[in-house]
C-alpha cells in the first residue's frame, strides 16, 4: 500500500488532465433497445488502447491476487498492469474477460462502462497522504474475473471500495460505472472520503450509491453524477453505503432540518460545466424530444453559436436519471451518437463562421478544410471556441456491448470496439466467446509509428483528413461504411453458425468466432492502410494550390 511517491503522482496528474473529461457512457434497457438486448457503451477511455483477452485461470487455496495501480497507462508490456499496491484473497476460478485501459466485458455477458465524474474539492485525495488503494479499473477487473451477473459485480465492487478504500485514477475525481448483464443495468457512483480515512478506522473507504435502470429506460453519463434521490426502502432499485448521507451532513452540504429532500447529485457533485450539460442536452433532446421543454440549440447558422444570448445555462435538475426513449434505440443509433460532433447545433465547430469566405461571385462558401476537430493552433488562429464533441480527435478507444440473453453466452455478447477517434475509426464486433484478437489490436507505441498497429493506421487516416476535410471525409465514408454495414448484415448468419457449432462443441464455436473476429480485424486494418494511400494521392498538398 506504500505507493506514495512523487513520480507516481506526476504520472497520475498527467493522465488526469488528459482524460478526466473524456468518457461518455450510454446505457439502454432491454425493453428500450431495438432488438431486445441490454446495451452499454463507453467512449474515449484511458491511454492504453491495446485490446487483449485475459483467459480464466484456476488457483490453489490460499492464493492472493495483486492490487495494481496504473492499469490505464501505456509504457509497459501487454499484461503488465502497473505497480502493485497490495493484495486481496484470490478465488479458485476466474472468468475470461477483455482488457484495455479499463476492463470491459467477460465471457458471461457481464459488461461495465466507466465515466470519470467531478467531485467536491473537500473530498479529493493527496496521494502522498491517503491510504486508499482500490482503483475503479482494478475493481472492474476483479468483478469481471469473479462475477457473472450485474448484482454480483455491484456487491463485489462496493465491498472492495469500502474495505480497501477508493483510490481515483484521475487525481481528485470521482467515478461512475454502469454495470450490466443480459437482464438488468445498475449505475454505481463512487466519491472519495478524503485523506483521513484508514483501513483500520472501520469506516467505509468511499461514499457510494447505486440505482437500477428501468428495463424501458435509457441514459447518458457525460462525466457527471446522475443519481438524485435515494430510496433505500426500495432495495430492488437503490443501494448505498452507510455514510451516503452522513458525510454531506457533517460537511454542511445538507441539513436534514431544512425539510428539503436529500439529493445525492447536489450534495457531492460541484456546479455543472458545459462540457457535461451539452452532452446531456444532445442525448435527451435527441432520444426523448418531448420529455421536457429542452433548450432550443438546434441551428444551421454559422453565427448563432457565437451569440452570447443563446448561451444560457439550464439547471442540472432538468435532466433526469434516465428516460423512456421515444423510439427504440439500436447499436447503430449509439454509434451515430458516439460519432457526434454536434452537427446542426450551436456547438458545431465545423460550422463556425470563420470557415466561411466570399468566392469570386461574392457568395459565401465554406472552406474545404473546415473540420469539426480544429487543432489547438487552428482554434488560436481562427478564434474558435474550445468545445467538447462527443467524438474526440485525440481519442483512445471505445466500445458498445450488446448483451443478448436469448442466445448462448459464447455468441450472445457482442463487444463493438474501435480505436482512436470514433468519428474516423471503424467498429468491429467481438463476440463474448472469442479467446484472442488480432495482433494489430494488441500493438501500440505512442512514440513511434508501427505498421502493424490499428491505432496508428486510424490515426494516420485521421491526420490526412485535415488536408481537405470536407472532401476527404466523403472518401472515408465510401470505404469504411460498407465494411461496418457488412458486419451488421452478417450478424444473423454468424449467430446461427455459432449456435450450431455450440451443439457440437463449444470449443469449436469459440474457434469459429475467434478466427472470424481476427479476420475482420485484419480486414479493418487493411482498409485503413489502403485508405492512407488513397487520401494522400487524392488530397496531397501538391493539388491544394500552394
Amino acid at each position: 500500500m506504500k505507493l506514495r511517491i512523487s513520480l507516481l503522482f506526476s504520472l497520475l496528474l498527467i493522465y488526469s488532465v488528459q482524460m478526466s473529461l473524456a468518457c461518455t457512457i450510454i446505457a439502454v434497457g432491454k425493453k428500450a433497445s431495438a432488438d431486445g438486448s441490454v446495451i452499454v457503451s463507453h467512449t474515449d477511455a484511458g491511454p492504453d488502447c491495446r485490446l487483449h483477452f485475459v483467459p480464466g485461470k484456476t488457483f490453489k487455496p490460499g492464493s492472493m491476487a495483486d492490487v495494481h495501480f496504473g492499469m490505464v497507462d501505456l509504457g509497459r508490456p501487454l499484461g503488465d498492469y502497473g505497480k502493485v499496491l497490495g493484495e486481496i484473497p484470490q478465488v479458485a476460478q476466474t472468468n475470461g474477460y477483455f482488457q484495455t485501459a479499463y476492463p470491459q466485458m467477460n465471457e458471461y455477458q457481464l459488461a461495465i462502462g466507466e465515466s470519470t465524474t467531478s467531485e467536491r474539492e473537500e473530498l479529493k485525495l493527496d496521494l502522498n497522504l491517503c491510504k486508499q488503494m482500490m482503483t475503479v479499473e482494478q475493481a472492474q477487473a476483479f468483478a469481471l474475473q469473479r462475477c457473472k451477473t450485474a448484482e454480483e459485480a455491484l456487491a463485489l465492487i462496493t465491498q472492495l471500495m469500502e474495505k480497501y478504500g477508493f483510490l481515483p485514477s484521475c487525481v481528485g475525481e470521482s467515478e461512475s460505472l454502469v454495470i450490466a448483464d443480459v437482464n438488468e443495468i445498475w449505475v454505481l457512483e463512487i466519491f472519495s472520503v478524503g485523506n483521513q480515512w484508514t483501513p483500520e478506522s472501520g469506516q467505509p473507504g468511499c461514499i457510494w450509491a447505486a440505482q437500477r435502470v428501468g428495463d424501458d429506460q435509457a441514459l447518458i453519463i457525460p462525466n457527471w453524477s446522475i443519481i438524485k434521490q435515494i430510496n433505500l426502502a426500495d432495495k430492488a432499485n437503490y443501494r448505498a453505503s452507510s455514510n451516503y448521507m452522513q458525510v454531506a451532513i457533517d460537511s454542511g452540504w445538507y441539513n436534514p432540518a431544512s425539510g428539503l429532500p436529500f439529493i445525492w447529485q447536489e450534495a457531492y457533485a460541484p456546479i455543472p460545466r458545459e462540457w457535461a450539460t451539452s452532452r446531456f442536452w444532445l442525448f435527451y433532446a435527441g432520444f426523448a424530444p418531448h420529455y421536457a421543454n429542452w433548450p432550443d440549440r438546434f441551428t444551421n447558422s454559422p453565427w448563432e453559436g457565437e451569440n452570447q444570448y443563446t448561451q444560457y445555462v439550464e439547471p442540472l435538475s432538468l435532466y433526469p436519471f434516465s428516460v423512456k426513449p421515444e423510439k427504440k434505440i439500436s447499436v447503430q443509433d449509439i454509434i451515430a451518437f458516439q460519432r457526434s460532433t454536434f452537427t446542426g447545433t450551436i456547438y458545431d465547430k465545423e460550422n463556425a463562421s470563420v470557415w466561411y469566405y466570399p468566392n469570386e461571385a461574392g457568395e459565401l462558401v465554406k472552406s474545404p478544410i473546415a473540420t469539426p476537430f480544429p487543432t489547438l493552433e487552428m482554434r488560436r488562429v481562427l478564434n474558435i471556441n474550445k468545445r467538447r464533441n462527443v467524438a474526440r480527435a485525440r481519442g483512445e478507444y471505445g466500445m458498445i456491448t450488446q448483451l443478448r440473453g436469448w442466445l448462448p453466452n459464447e455468441v450472445g455478447g457482442i463487444y463493438w470496439f474501435y480505436v482512436d477517434n470514433a468519428y474516423t475509426s471503424a467498429y468491429v464486433p467481438i463476440y463474448s466467446g472469442v479467446t484472442d484478437v488480432a495482433e494489430c489490436y494488441k500493438t501500440y507505441d505512442p512514440v513511434a509509428f508501427q505498421e502493424n498497429s490499428i491505432r496508428w493506421n486510424v490515426d494516420f487516416v485521421d491526420n490526412l483528413l485535415y488536408l481537405r476535410w470536407q472532401d476527404a471525409v466523403k472518401t472515408l465514408h465510401e470505404r469504411r461504411d460498407p465494411l461496418e454495414a457488412g458486419f451488421f448484415a452478417e450478424q444473423s448468419k454468424v449467430d446461427s453458425t455459432a449456435q450450431e457449432l455450440i451443439k457440437i462443441s463449444p470449443e469449436k464455436a469459440k474457434k469459429y468466432l475467434t478466427d472470424l473476429t481476427i479476420k475482420r480485424m485484419e480486414q479493418t486494418q487493411k482498409l485503413f492502410q489502403d485508405l492512407r494511400l488513397e487520401l494522400i494521392s487524392k488530397y496531397t498538398n501538391n493539388k491544394q494550390g500552394i
